[in-house]
Parts: structure tokens; sequence; C-alpha cells
């Protein structure tokens, strides 16, 4: 293995992993997590066995715009509850920074009770930071009543910024602990340029040895799971189970519905608060969601080969990575336009297309739904999730019937990495305004 191959398996483990629950509320209860950690790590004496149960907690959480955005309509796994203040006080009594963005994976019903108590208590305080990071979060926790102690202030805080399990500082009792360089970085250090091309992943994607992209099949292991629980149970809008309940009267018994049904169903559960995984791209569950269940689907129907579907997922994972790295990890641009691109390339690749029809497919998406904007994460993501399954197999089919949007039509240029970029402009610069305007509609309601 070269060490440009290394560094993109290395790229594909930092930006596809695991995540319980939608990633904004989750980033909360991860820096409150690690906060309260800090605590017990200082005032041992005052913090027994047991005691994040019962101590009196206070917390206060400042996030950016999008942060809020996406976190205040989103189901918390295991509480049949909305919300950051919910996932912030989950953070404070169960949470455990090292499982990332797993943080709340072993909560209990006892957590979930005392959590609730807290934010009907009034003691989770959620508030919008004046900053410039599009991906924020400053969780501060305090202990009151008997937890507190007269000699020593218990209170501390810890810092996300930029990724969503980017810890860059914690504090205790106003004594900085850990501080990083991008703590100081300005408001478009969450865009990163890889130095990735549609061409580079291609060739990776086919080059590379079975064993040393395996790994990406645990893909098919979570997102699957979600899809079939968002199937068997009643989560959400039920969009998923509705597509494949009216698959004979409505949607027709073909691959299309297929992966749309199963797409949005793993949707479904996930953002109604369903207590398993799923395997994330670039920080979203539902990206990672869209990038590979049409993909999976796929290789369902028409029984694809664990290498083969390895190759596509690992495509259509980078594919996501390289177009996200132009647009931020939060944007106003929904994350499935991108998701769903990704999706198109890996069953481009499935269907015997090359690289010609892969660049083709991307040309096809972003001439179609590059304007879906993004009024924050809740149940109905799910909805635009088979929209965006569904222009992901039309682009598909096209690219490999040599149609390809021609540079005279809007954002496209003959060079798909320049499209590329139109896309990344688009979603960050141009719809900033549009992002505060969704920001205020959805407070003002």
């Amino acid at each position: 293995m070269t060490s440009r191959q290394k560094e993109i398996i290395d790229l594909i483990h930092s930006e596809v992993k695991p995540a319980l629950g939608c990633t904004e509320p989750i980033a909360v209860a991860l820096a409150v997590a690690k906060a309260t950690e800090i605590i017990k790590e200082n005032c041992p004496g005052d913090c027994p066995e047991g005691w994040r149960r019962n101590a009196d907690f206070k917390i206060d959480v400042a996030v950016s715009g999008n942060i809020l955005k996406n976190g205040m309509g989103v189901g918390i796994p295991g509480t049949g509850m909305v919300g950051i203040p919910i996932a912030a006080a989950l953070g404070a009594v169960c949470g455990s920074s090292a499982l990332g963005l797993e943080v709340l994976k072993n909560l209990s019903p006892e957590d979930v009770r005392r959590a609730k108590q807290l934010v009907e208590d009034k003691s989770v305080c959620v508030e919008v930071a004046d900053t410039e990071h599009l991906l924020y979060v400053k969780a501060t926790v305090s202990l009151e009543g008997a937890h507190a102690s007269a000699e020593v202030n218990p209170f501390a805080y810890a810092v996300i910024e930029d990724n969503h399990d980017h810890i860059v500082e914690t504090s205790f009792a106003d004594k900085i602990l850990m501080s990083s360089e991008s703590a100081a970085a300005g408001a478009d250090s969450g865009i990163k340029d890889h130095g990735l091309s549609v061409k580079e992943i291609f060739d990776f994607a086919l080059g590379m040895t079975f064993k040393d992209i395996a790994f990406i099949l645990e893909d098919r292991t979570l997102n699957l799971a979600l899809a079939k629980e968002g199937l068997d149970g009643d989560y959400g809008l039920k969009v998923g189970k509705a597509i494949r309940e009216n698959q004979q009267e409505v949607f027709g018994d073909d691959f299309l519905s297929f992966a749309m049904g199963m797409t949005a169903a793993a949707s479904d559960a996930r953002m109604a608060g369903c207590t398993l995984p799923a395997m994330s791209n670039s920080g979203s569950g539902n990206q990672g969601i869209t990038v590979s269940m049409p993909v999976i689907a796929y290789a369902i129907k028409y029984e694809i080969d664990d290498e083969r579907l390895a190759r596509a997922l690992i495509l259509s994972n980078l594919v996501a990575i390289h177009i996200k790295s132009y647009l931020g990890k939060l944007s106003a641009l929904c994350g499935c336009v991108v998701a769903s691109t990704g999706s198109a390339c890996g069953i481009v690749y499935l269907e015997g297309g090359g690289l010609k029809e892969v660049s083709s497919a991307i040309q096809n998406m972003a001439g179609n739904i590059t304007g879906m904007v993004c009024d924050g994460a809740k149940v109905g993501c799910a909805m635009k999730v088979a929209s965006g399954v569904s222009c992901a197999v039309q682009s598909a089919v096209l690219a490999l019937r040599g149609t390809c949007i021609p540079s005279t039509d809007g954002i496209i240029e003959d060079d798909v990495e320049k499209t590329i970029r139109n896309v990344g402009k688009i979603g960050s610069a141009g719809m900033k305004t549009t992002d505060r305007m969704i920001l205020d509609i959805m407070l003002c309601k």
C-alpha cells in the first residue's frame, strides 16, 4: 500500500464512522459528557460512585445557528423526546466521551428518567453562540446542591469546533486544561481540501485489494439494520414503509422503489430516535444512510458479491467526502444532495459504468437537485432522502445511456471538478442568507 493510499484509507476511517442519533445534538451530548468527566477527575471526593444519576447539574450550552437548526426537532435515541436540552442532560447523566459519536450508547431507563427531570427543572439552558464557526458547541457543566464543594468551584466546559467529535478546548474552574490550534481557526475551517479528484477516487476504489477495503462493509451491517428497523416499526412519517407497502399500486415493484423504500426507512428510524447506530459520512448519519443504502439495495436486489459491493461503497463514500469538503460540515444545502450523488456513482459502477459515466452521473445530479435546502434535522428528512435516491437512480441511468447535462446548463462545467467546486460555492457562500432566514423562520414559529 502506498502512502497516498494509506492517507485515503485514514480519511475514510475519519469520515465514515458509527453515530448514534442525529450528530448535531449528539455533539452537544459529547461536549457535556466531556465537561462532566472533567469535574469527576478534578473533584473525586465530591463525586462518589453513581453520582451522575443523582447530581444537581446546571448545564449551559452555547451552539452555532446550524447546530441549533439541526437539533431542534430531531428525536433523541431512547427518550421519545426531541431537541438539544434532553441530549445535553443525557450527556451529563450517562454520556461517555470515549465513545465519540456513540456517546449515548449505554443509556438506561433510569438515566432517561433523570435526564428528563433535569430538563423539566430547567437545569439545561441553550443559547446561540456568538461565533463564525458553522459547527460550534460550548458546554459548561456545574454542580449545585449537595455535590457542590466549598473548597473548589466545581464547573468545567468543553468546546467542539468544525467536526462533530472534535473537542478543541477544555477547562476546569477557569483553568484551561487543553487548547488546540483549531480553536482559533477561522469560519472556513470546516472546509478542507483533501486533494482528491473523481479520477483518483475511481482508480482507488477499483485498484485497492479487497482485504484493504473490506472494512467498508460495516456500512451494510449498520445501515441495513436501521432500514429493517424502520420497516418493522412505526417511526416518524413512515416514508419507507409507505413506499414498500404501496409498491404494487403506486411505486412499482422495481429497483427504484426498493432503494427509495429501504433508504427512507433507515432515515425514518434514525430521525425518530431509534437506538440503533448509523454509519455516518462527513459527520452526518442521514448522509451516511443515503450514500450507502441505495448501493446496498442494488447489491441485495441483484445478488452482488461482497468485493464489488465494497468497491461501490468506497466509491460512493469518497465522492460524498470529496464534494462535502467544498461545503463544510454544515450548510444550507441539504446533505442528501451530496450523499445521493455518491450513491449514484456507486450504482453506475455496479451497472458496469466507467470513469466517464461516473463523472456524468455527478454532472447530472449537480444539474438536478443542487438547490434543495436544509431546514433542520427532523422526521421529514426521510422524504428528502427518498427524493435524493430517486434522482440518484435517474442520474445513473442517464449517465449509463451516454447522457450528461451539458456545460451550457447553469452551474455545470465541462470539467466535473469545476462543477463540484461550483456546488460547494453555492452551498457554503451563496446560501448563507438562506441559512439565516431558515433559522429565523424556525425560531419564530
